[in-house]
């Protein structure tokens, strides 16, 4: 009773929302549709994590060049595709790629049945020195379409989508049934010593669900745009109609291109105050790579909590 009379249904949420029925509700959604799609959540969220390093994993990846160490005088492009089918009868010369650098080798692009082969051949003799397909560079560009489009084209980028989508359910949902009530909630801010173990994973799911909640609805509403941009373009056009006058500085065209830099946390755009590399680059994509990894945290301590009081009880 609150001064003779009994609380509504605000004052029963500011104080005490476990028994509200609505928060029941929104609890089960929370449960569910983490369990049902918590595996892809958390594989989203650590590729995604690493991939905030997407430039430096290339430059790691990306061999020193191979040097010709020959003494006679360079080839001209003929020249070496000849020496280039020698090597590889049967195939086409489709490409010659030349580095600025006399002496490196050169890139060159052979197909046979559909089939694109690249190798290096010594820009001075001729000799096939190597395949310039590195297997490690393929794994980066490899491990970015899986993050993309799961290495199934359109199809994968609208499940990505829906992925996304159920991302933004979890995280508001989970926002919802986070307070605890008005005389707990800052205890749902940190961690807490001496308590068990269990409580403790609840203390940490909490933690990090209420300090990561804004980085990952921005991950979730910006991974849906990259995954459905013109229904956002249909939108924008919409409230914001193009017109000559507003040609270039539609507020709407701002807001997305926003959208999309906030997914990547990479200081490359127009208007960053810190533009380029440094520090602050580098600061940047320390604070996104850390929160990038909070849904798949969050992930493991739910799954963590359901194991323990679910399904040790079957």
């Amino acid at each position: 009773m609150i001064n003779g009379k009994p609380p509504n249904t605000w004052q029963r949420w500011v104080r005490q929302p476990q028994r509200l029925l609505l928060r029941r509700a929104l609890f089960q959604i929370h449960l569910w549709s983490g369990i049902g799609v918590g595996l892809y959540i958390f594989f989203i969220s650590v590729t995604g994590s690493v991939l905030v390093y997407r430039n430096e994993l290339y430059v790691a990846a990306i061999p020193d060049p191979v040097i010709s160490t020959s003494a006679g005088p360079a080839l001209s492009d003929s020249q070496l595709s000849e020496a280039a089918l020698l090597a590889h009868p049967n195939h086409q010369v489709t490409q010659i790629v030349r580095d600025n650098h006399p002496d490196y080798a050169v890139e060159i692009w052979l197909e046979r049945d559909g089939k694109v082969r690249k190798r290096l051949i010594d820009p001075r003799s001729g000799e096939d020195v190597g395949s310039a397909t590195e297997t490690s560079v393929m794994l980066v560009s490899k491990l970015i379409e899986l993050h993309d489009d799961l290495l199934a084209g359109s199809t994968g980028r609208k499940v990505n989508g829906i992925g996304a989508f159920a991302v933004l359910l979890v995280a508001l949902t989970g926002l919802v049934i986070w307070w605890p009530g008005v005389t707990r909630w800052k205890r749902s801010l940190s961690l807490h010593r001496g308590v068990g173990w269990r409580r403790l994973i609840w203390d940490l799911h909490s933690m990090v669900g209420f300090w990561s909640v804004g980085f990952v609805l921005v991950f979730g509403l910006s991974g849906l745009y990259l995954c459905f941009p013109e229904s956002f373009h249909a939108l924008a056009d919409r409230i914001e109609p193009p017109t000559a006058e507003n040609g270039g500085s539609r507020v709407v065209d701002t807001v997305l291109y926003w959208l999309a830099f906030l997914h990547f946390g990479r200081i490359n755009g127009i208007g960053i105050p810190c533009d380029g590399p440094g520090l602050c680059d580098q600061s940047v994509k320390a604070v996104w790579a850390v929160f990038g990894l909070a849904p798949a945290v969050m992930f493991v301590t739910g799954a963590t909590m359901w194991w323990n009081r679910v399904l040790r009880r079957w």
